[in-house]
């Protein structure tokens, strides 16, 4: 019996490799399927020493086995990983496994305590089922783009936000799963969906669209709170500011903008009432902070417990006091790449290399059986 939980994922791109990571930064061993192309998103760009960004981001710890799924031997080595995993995950199009010989079912029935996991566009029932599907699709199809942006046009979000949305869909799920296992040493199948999962997290401009007014792009305002937005410092640097409760607001107009009669004024005692005004709320605040520079700004607010942000750019991140690393192998040098967002008390994630294609299929050879050689046809 293995002592580390066994993922085999038959993955790609974004989703499905990242929640195959997040296991990994849990403790597990993941064996990685590759076509004989290898992961696309392996070629994405050669930014990080001649690897892409994507690829080195998602892969780290992982074990790389190459296989051509159209041949049986493969197939049977494959088919050989699964029977000693715990979980495998796939993120191939809806029914591509049955073209290929693979029953997710019958593996679950030879092997009672597996948890699969499909990760697909739209899932595999529905009328979208056999629809491709990618990040920024997904985005404008759910209704994301229309509320992100400016207001003179939709916009993506800047990273790909529902592949993201999709892997931690999965690895919650399947984290729940290994619960539910660990009472009734039964497995499950897992389908999720990336439109399900960005269809979640869109909750409430959905419910607002629902039973109000669906919400309009206001690009750096929150369509929903007053104040919460950029503001201009008189050295021409911005901040972003942010009240959420009266007792903000109260200590806003005191300290920060130095007006203590707008605490009290009808007109603005809640949020509701603000954002009836919001162009008059925002054009007193930026009367205030016009007058200050962004460091005498800072303070007040920091005086005012007011929450506030910079506008960074990625080059300014890379300095950010806050921000944790943690240095990567890869063949072809180091990366220094932002540290799981989790820290344990009494666990401390591990830090494997980023593979190379290929590169551990005569060891998981020698460990599973007699398996082919890499270098056989």
């Amino acid at each position: 019996m293995h002592s580390r939980l066994l993922v085999v994922s038959l993955e790609q791109a974004v989703a499905a490799p990242l929640c195959s990571r997040k296991l990994v930064d849990f403790g597990a061993r993941v064996i990685k399927i590759e076509r004989q192309g290898g992961d696309f998103a392996r070629h994405y760009d050669r930014v990080v020493n001649g690897q892409s960004t994507y690829f080195v981001w998602l892969n780290r710890g992982k074990e790389s086995v190459c296989l051509d799924l159209r041949q049986e031997q493969d197939r049977l080595m494959l088919d050989n990983l699964v029977s000693r995993a715990d979980v495998f995950v796939q993120n191939l199009r809806p029914h591509s496994l049955g073209s290929l010989g693979i029953d997710l079912g019958a593996w679950r029935d030879r092997h009672p305590s597996l948890i699969t996991c499909s990760i697909s566009g739209y899932g595999e029932e529905g009328p979208y089922s056999q629809r491709k599907a990618y990040d920024l699709l997904v985005q404008a199809e759910c209704g994301l783009a229309s509320i992100t942006g400016s207001p003179l046009e939709p916009s993506r979000v800047g990273i790909s936000i529902v592949d993201i949305a999709g892997g931690v869909t999965a690895y919650e799920a399947i984290l729940e799963a290994l619960v539910r296992r660990a009472y009734t040493g039964k497995g499950d199948h897992i389908d999720v969906s990336l439109f399900d999962s960005i269809a979640e997290w869109m909750t409430v401009p959905l419910l607002h669209a629902r039973y109000g007014d669906a919400p309009e792009r206001v690009g750096l305002r929150h369509p929903n709170i007053a104040p919460y937005g950029v503001f201009t410092c008189l050295d021409g640097q911005q901040i972003l500011l942010s009240v959420q409760n009266e007792p903000e607001w109260q200590a806003l107009c005191r300290i920060v903008l130095e007006a203590p009669e707008l605490a009290s004024d009808g007109r603005y005692l809640d949020n509701s009432s603000r954002i009836a005004r919001r162009d008059e709320v925002d054009g007193l605040v930026q009367a205030a902070i016009g007058t200050m520079t962004v460091a005498d700004a800072r303070a007040r607010l920091d005086k005012a417990n007011v929450a506030f942000g910079l506008i960074n750019d990625p080059v300014a991140v890379l300095r950010h006091p806050q921000l944790r690393y943690v240095e990567v192998p890869m063949s072809t040098g180091m990366a220094s790449v932002p540290a799981p967002a989790a820290r344990h008390q009494s666990f401390t994630s591990p830090i494997g290399g980023v593979p190379d294609l290929n590169q551990h299929f005569d060891s998981v050879r020698r460990e599973f059986g007699a398996l082919r050689s890499a270098d056989d046809p």
